[in-house]
């Protein structure tokens, strides 16, 4: 004789709602027998009624709105368990195998910043925000980046400031403590540097400290000038100066208008300051 099918969890689930039910009217006409005035039992056993029926109700919703999901989950771990020439491969070693592995913790949050701001959702204030995850502190060169010109000998002739950058920096500035720093070849050079970020409005709108541009004599200057300050992010031109301060600040940003091979899981890269941020 053949053994009956084994009933589906959804009649299981059935059977203990309506048991579930018939106990709680049953206590409901106990405890109106234990009062000490009339209670009209059919009519609370109404009320009852109506009140279990309605939570019956939205528990079935929810086991046959869950039943599809589950299905889907089950079918998922399935298929993630596959034979290949009569041996089994987990999904464990799948995804060790897999290029497309997760990225560490503290870089997770720039993943969904990219989704957030490439929908078009975000103001420039919040997608710098995210962008540079929460820091407070940012070092940057000004050369390539704030500037014009790219050579120290360029500012022995003239400096001039990169307007499309000044949106961005505004930003940056409202929330984090901004350091700009360069090598020169001679004073005039700070000079003109200085006057190019008073007239672009830097100074006098209270965007930039003055005392907060600095200057030396050499590249390794500049490097000796970051690991000094600790900022929370460092922009940079120069690879080797990236590649060397990686292992001690947290997050840098290196600008250069070629693809670079990364230096590390902390540094990102960008044409320029401003695409960065998407403007």
């Amino acid at each position: 004789m053949a053994a009956a099918p084994p009933r589906p969890p959804l009649d299981f689930a059935k059977e203990e709602l309506f048991d579930l039910m018939q106990r709680f009217l049953e206590y409901l006409a106990e405890m109106s027998e234990r009062m000490p005035f009339v209670v009209n039992r059919q009519k609370i056993r109404s009320i009852a009624t109506l009140a279990a029926l309605s939570v019956a109700i939205y528990i079935t919703w929810k086991i046959l709105r869950a039943s599809p999901t589950q299905q889907r989950r089950q079918n998922r771990r399935l298929s993630q368990v596959t034979t290949v020439s009569g041996a089994r491969i987990s999904s464990n070693s799948v995804v060790s195998q897999s290029p497309y592995h997760s990225s560490p913790a503290h870089l997770r949050p720039q993943g969904t910043v990219d989704k957030l701001f490439q929908s078009g959702k975000l103001t420039l204030e919040k997608i710098v925000r995210h962008r540079l995850n929460e820091g407070r502190k940012v070092t940057c060169q000004l050369l390539g980046v704030i500037l014009e010109e790219t050579t120290p000998e360029d500012l022995q002739e003239h400096a001039t400031f990169r307007s499309s950058v000044r949106d961005v920096l505004v930003e940056i500035a409202k929330f984090c403590d901004v350091y700009l720093m360069e090598r020169i070849l001679d004073d005039a050079s700070a000079e003109r540097v200085l006057l190019a970020l008073k007239d672009a409005g830097l100074f006098t709108a209270g965007v930039l400290n003055i005392d907060k541009v600095l200057f030396c004599g050499t590249e390794n200057g500049r490097m000796s000038f970051v690991r000094q300050l600790e900022p929370d992010w460092h922009i940079d031109t120069n690879p080797e100066i990236v590649h060397q301060l990686s292992r001690f600040i947290k997050y840098q940003l290196h600008i250069s208008s070629t693809r670079t091979e990364r230096a590390a899981l902390n540094v990102f890269s960008a044409p320029c300051l401003e695409q960065f941020f998407g403007v």
